[in-house]
């Protein structure tokens, strides 16, 4: 059989108020989705900064060795630009990452954090390559659940106690960041050793129709909405209209919700990236 690539479609959309901080990278035969994460005082540099700086340096790793583990090639990515620009763990803005990438006969994807790869074959199964464990250690926090019955109560995001109560969760966060101590999680910062901890899986390029990539503010729009019901109502709905239709839907749905009471959430609207990756193959009505 052969095999043709893939076709590329995306949407982009800022939470709001400034500049997204999502970036979706473009590299030979690859895509790679980054989710920017701001240092706790909001500083400069920016996680915007950050995850496009990551991303074109994952790129520049890709194209030098486009057969190398994508786990060494983030791992590179990550050594590269904490030597070219000082940056210090545990005060360096950060990056969730996820990499798709299609070598002839095989895909293969790395996921680090909640930026989500599902893929969806040719006979229709999903195999969704998801790394939840910051979510796991946020949900376990007793202010978790403190803040979601606060926002069903109606007190909104502009309360004067609402940034005190992420705080709480984002020190609890800094705590178990980039670390193997149970409820550890990893993320990409000034730690190179954290590629090592991603998720990672390969597909046949002949089983797979179409593979979704995004940031947690689209991830939403299905897990915690339920906009779109399922991972194959949202693949289709890139297929029948486009990623940038999606993320405006989300954000629309968001925007319908301004206190969070009915979808309790940090933030009013999220930064949105989404990349749809549509492989062709020949006689694919045969393989199915």
């Amino acid at each position: 059989m052969l095999h043709l690539g893939f076709s590329l479609t995306t949407g982009e959309l800022s939470g709001g108020g400034r500049p997204s901080e999502d970036r979706i990278v473009q590299a030979p035969g690859a895509v790679i989705v980054l989710d920017g994460v701001s240092t706790v005082s909001d500083e400069e540099p920016r996680g915007g900064w950050y995850a496009e700086v990551l991303g074109n340096q994952v790129a520049s790793v890709l194209a030098a060795d486009p057969d190398a583990d994508l786990r060494q090639v983030l791992e590179q990515a990550i050594w590269a630009i904490v030597r070219e620009h000082d940056l210090v763990a545990g005060s360096s803005p950060a990056a969730t990452v996820s990499i798709v990438r299609h070598r002839d006969e095989t895909i293969d994807a790395l996921v680090l954090a909640d930026t989500p790869v599902i893929a969806r074959t040719i006979r229709g199964q999903l195999d969704p390559v998801r790394d939840d464990r910051l979510a796991q250690l946020v949900s376990r926090h007793p202010a978790y659940e403190e803040y979601r019955k606060w926002l069903l109560a109606g007190r909104g995001f502009k309360a004067t106690d609402h940034r005190a109560v992420l705080q709480k969760l984002r020190a609890h966060q800094l705590r178990h960041v980039n670390n193997d101590a149970p409820g550890g999680y990893w993320v990409a910062e000034a730690v190179p050793e954290a590629a090592r901890h991603a998720v990672v899986r390969s597909w046949p390029t002949a089983s797979i129709a179409d593979i979704l990539v995004m940031t947690d503010g689209v991830s939403a729009g299905v897990e915690e909405y339920g906009l779109y019901p399922t991972w194959d109502a949202l693949a289709r709905a890139c297929l029948t209209g486009s990623p940038a239709t999606v993320v405006h839907a989300i954000q629309d749905a968001e925007a319908n919700d301004p206190d969070g009471r009915r979808w309790p959430r940090y933030k009013v609207s999220d930064d949105k990236a989404l990349a749809f990756l549509r492989f062709a193959t020949v006689d694919r009505a045969v393989a199915a």
